[in-house]
């Protein structure tokens, strides 16, 4: 049963920054970061310290943050920050990076920073992948088992109601139930940090 607040992660986190729901923006949000820096020749303690500076940027500018209404608003606007801590990282080194398809550091973060380039949408395909898979594990644990198995089978596996519910022995009102429940569950939590759920 959903007992939480029916804010999404965003609204919860932009209204305290110390609370739980910062641990979770943290703990989703940390792994796409490192994966991001690992593909880009940053060592993995500067890339901690990257991650650790994009996260302190976010928590600190959050509460300005203004939703456009436009999709990607937010992770457009988290990886402008990523794009600006790398420059600012970069630039305080000497060492330049190969990066794999530009000739420098400084095109491929002009590549990333380009809302229309492959870099961005690349980043934007990842980010939404992540961050739903990340939600989907968050909201997972809030549903009775069957709740979930029932939800799971028809939209992920595809499968007509009917036979969902004759397999879990529910009935077929149940299982749609079931599916709208985990599904406004899944958009409340998602709201603002990704567009289609």
């Amino acid at each position: 049963m959903v007992n939480e607040t029916s804010l999404s992660l965003l609204d919860r986190v932009r209204g305290d920054v110390t609370d739980e729901a910062w641990r979770r923006m943290a703990d989703i949000y940390s792994p796409l970061l490192h994966a991001s820096l690992s593909r880009y020749e940053v060592q993995a303690a500067d890339a901690e310290d990257l991650v650790q500076d994009v996260l302190l940027t976010v928590s600190r500018e959050l509460p300005k943050f203004q939703h456009s209404g436009r999709a990607g608003a937010f992770r457009c606007w988290l990886r402008t920050i990523l794009v600006h801590r790398l420059r600012n990282f970069w630039r305080s080194r000497h060492y330049r990076p190969l990066v794999a398809g530009c000739s420098t550091w400084a095109e491929w973060i002009e590549q990333l920073a380009d809302d229309s380039s492959n870099a961005s949408r690349e980043w934007n395909l990842e980010h939404d992948r992540h961050v739903l898979v990340q939600l989907l594990e968050l909201t997972r644990s809030r549903f009775e088992p069957q709740t979930w198995d029932a939800f799971y089978r028809q939209v992920f596996d595809g499968q007509r109601a009917d036979h969902v519910a004759a397999e879990l022995g529910l009935s077929l009102n149940s299982v749609y139930v079931a599916r709208s429940r985990v599904l406004s569950a899944l958009r409340s939590e998602a709201a603002g940090l990704i567009d289609d759920v």
